[in-house]
């Protein structure tokens, strides 16, 4: 059996036989009636003979469990711990309710010690409940954990692998575990049997992405138990040290990696001019002429120099803000209170020693050095340095580096220098308010005539300032100051406020919060399309790629290059090498059978599940407040349309109410007019004896009844019309003539109408 154990080998997950190593059809196949693994049929030591035996067929490793292979849980004895697991195997098969993948991980389980209750275990419902839903809050992370586990773990210590090494077939294991079973002669895979190549035997590599994975997955479960996660805080300036630090492993180089320290100013990195007393938080002084620090790193932190390797601090369209005297260039000649400066550029700084010091190249007006021209244009102050390390100087400082003022460029132009090849030239004039570091003057510098210069001469390229300078000094005044106002900074300044250490606030983009599936997923991507690999292939120098891709990086090229000697005779044949898509070692005996990654691919599948799900609560979340906020909205429109039309109902029935009383009185006035007409007829028909008299008299009676029904007219139109348009009444002169020809008539329609 144990003979039978070690020649018989299964077929792998792609369907090929790992002896043969072809893929047969599957009427070649055969399939273990309890793993339901499939076999092939001819590179089986003992064939079943019949259709019956095929039918109830047990590969090696089911039929080997009677012996020493029982799993550990097993407390019987003799052949009931197989037994009973053969049946439950069985079981597990029979059962119609499950899928193919939940038997398998049944079967697993069984296998590898555990017992089948039946059901779904408890530990896993809760872990795919758990993968569905809660993978966005802070339980996320132990979801993500417990799929890692269950996926990735150790096969020998049972643990997530520390150091993971990941084996062509695709299987995990710790570095130790994987050394220490190299160690003991075996050279091939503890769980599938694939032989394990030499060289990885010999050298494992450490699967990045599975680390990257397991620290992350660890690291959300450490937050997610202390309560919320930790956010990532950048090192603002008041939390840097005093002082630039060196690491232990870094000490050896000085401080060439060294992390500056705290920013001690409050001017911004293109600050022009001296740096005052109200940018000094710290002392309240700001950087005093003479002051000395211990290296450049110490400089940049009191904003005198920024740049601690580079000579120049400025923009080439925007101008300089200071230089640093330090002995990279032996044109340069120091005379004090003037100096001529050489730019940059011109050397081979490829890293060789033996370039960087001499000059290959002409310099031209650019970056830095067009820098220094846009200053001596606009007459800009430009802070000057200088260090120890000038040692052809007599300004020079004896140790570390000395801040000595502002200067003015005055002239600069182009001249071959001592090497053969042209360099650009600068005339800096000193122009400061304090006094030298080297004079025992009380007073600082006052405006000086310009030296006479010898290699104007030969200069070409030559740019004077023509219009009057931003920096300048002022007689009335007897000081050095701004006579233009500086450029406005482009950059934010450091408020750090010394006492309360309050910072200015900078308005950052709002970035999308990834969940921790989201980000193991982003950490599972193909080296080559940068995307989350499908069918992911571990090569053995631990390198992930998706199968398609690998597999097209190397389409049309053959394992083995045939050789012939013009058509004579066949020449020993070569290998081809194919190196790996993101280091220098050959996979070609790799890429001869690639096993896809099936843990790997697993987790992955599962991620991709949870982080779907996720998104797909968020949709509805999304929609179900949209609904809510629809109906809201609703209800808020039929609250608004039914006080809308009570207020036109009670609107109308005020009309309605307000037009009634003027009906009636329209019509009480019409009646009353007619009245006041019938009596005033009534009046005014004289009696025939006073007729007679009034015709003896002469006088004669159609005038007063014709104003009379004129007065009645127009009464009754008025009052029938009072609502349109209001007309004035009779005069008192008409009621006069009418009082002439009846006057109680008359009287009796005014004291109506009053």
């Amino acid at each position: 059996m144990a003979l039978l154990f070690c020649c018989d080998l299964p077929c792998d997950g792609d369907g090929r036989c790992m002896i043969c190593k072809i893929n047969p059809p599957e009427e070649e196949k055969i399939t273990c009636k309890t793993c339901v693994t499939p076999w092939h049929l001819d590179c089986l030591s003992a064939r079943p003979q019949t259709l019956a035996d095929a039918a109830q067929w047990e590969c090696p490793d089911c039929s080997s469990l009677v012996s020493s292979h029982a799993p550990p849980s097993a407390v019987a004895s003799g052949s009931e711990p197989s037994d009973s697991l053969i049946a439950a195997i069985r079981a597990i098969e029979s059962d119609a309710s499950l899928s193919d993948l939940e038997k398998a991980k049944r079967r697993q389980k069984l296998l590898s010690g555990g017992s089948d209750d039946g059901d779904e275990p408890a530990e896993e419902k809760k872990e795919v409940a758990g993968g569905s839903g809660s993978g966005s809050g802070s339980g996320g992370g132990n979801d993500v954990l417990k799929l890692l586990s269950g996926s990735f773990n150790c096969s020998f210590c049972m643990q997530l692998p520390e150091r993971p090494v990941t084996t062509p077939c695709g299987h995990n294991f710790c570095l130790k575990c994987f050394e220490k079973w190299v160690g003991q002669g075996k050279r091939t895979c503890a769980i599938c049997r694939t032989s394990i190549p030499s060289k990885m035997a010999s050298n494992p590599r450490i699967n990045s992405s599975l680390v990257i994975a397991i620290r992350m997955a660890k690291m959300t479960k450490s937050n997610a138990a202390s309560g919320p996660p930790k956010p990532y805080y950048s090192v603002l300036n008041q939390n840097k040290p005093d002082k630039a630090y060196t690491t232990e492993r870094a000490k050896k180089t000085g401080k060439a990696n060294a992390c500056s320290g705290k920013i001690f100013v409050t001017v911004p990195p293109d600050h022009f001019g001296p740096i005052l007393a109200e940018n000094d938080p710290e002392r309240g002084m700001g950087v005093l002429v003479g002051e000395t620090w211990e290296d450049r790193l110490e400089c940049r932190q009191w904003g005198a120099h920024l740049p601690h390797v580079a000579g120049i601090c400025g923009q080439s369209d925007y101008g300089a803000q200071s230089v640093a005297l330090s002995g990279g260039y032996e044109d340069d000649e120091d005379h004090g209170e003037w100096f001529l400066y050489t730019g940059s550029g011109g050397r081979d700084l490829s890293g060789n020693k033996r370039t960087n010091k001499t000059q290959s190249f002409d310099q031209k007006f650019d970056k830095s050095n067009e820098a220094l021209r846009v200053s001596c244009k606009k007459g800009y102050p430009v802070r000057v340095v200088r260090s120890h390390k000038e040692k052809r100087s007599a300004y020079a400082p004896e140790t570390g580096v000395r801040y000595d003022g502002v200067y003015r460029i005055e002239k600069c132009w182009r001249k071959p220098g001592i090497q053969g090849f042209k360099v650009c030239r600068y005339l800096f004039v000193r122009c400061d308010n304090d006094p030298a570091p080297w004079t025992s003057d009380e007073i600082g510098d006052r405006p000086r005539p310009l030296p006479n210069i010898k290699e104007l001469k030969e200069a070409t390229d030559v740019t004077e300032r023509k219009s009057p300078p931003s920096w300048d000094y002022d007689e009335e005044k007897g000081c050095w100051l701004w006579k233009i106002p500086p450029p406005d900074s482009r950059k934010r300044a450091s408020t750090v406020d010394a006492g309360d250490g309050t910072q200015t606030k900078t308005v950052r983009r709002k970035t999308h919060i990834m969940s921790v599936s989201e980000r193991l997923l982003k950490e599972f991507c193909c080296l080559i399309c940068h995307k989350v690999m499908t069918q992911p292939l571990t090569t053995p120098c631990a390198h992930n790629f998706c199968k398609s891709c690998l597999q097209d990086a190397f389409a049309g090229q053959t394992f083995i290059k045939e050789r012939n000697c013009e058509g004579r005779r066949t020449l020993r044949a070569q290998k081809n090498v194919m190196k790996c898509p993101s280091c220098s070692n050959d996979i070609s005996e790799y890429l001869q059978n690639p096993q896809v990654n099936r843990e790997l691919m697993s987790v992955i599948e599962s991620l991709q599940r949870q982080t779907k799900e996720m998104e797909e609560n968020a949709v509805t979340e999304e929609e179900m407040l949209d609904a809510d906020v629809a109906e809201e909205d609703k209800v808020e429109v039929q609250a608004v349309n039914s006080e809308a039309n009570e207020d036109i109902k009670e609107s109308d029935e005020e009309e309605k109410a307000d037009a009634k009383p003027s009906l009636e009185v329209n019509e009480e006035t019409k009646a009353e007019a007619n009245e006041d007409v019938k009596e005033s007829e009534a009046v005014a028909k004289p009696s025939p004896k006073a007729s007679k008299k009034r015709k003896a008299k002469g006088v004669t009676d159609n005038a007063p009844n014709k104003k009379v029904h004129q007065e009645t007219d127009n009464m009754i139109g008025d009052d029938v019309n009072k609502d349109e348009t209001v007309k004035p009444g009779p005069t008192e002169s008409e009621d006069l003539k009418v009082g002439e020809v009846g006057a109680g008539a008359g009287a009796k329609t005014r004291s109506r109408k009053g």
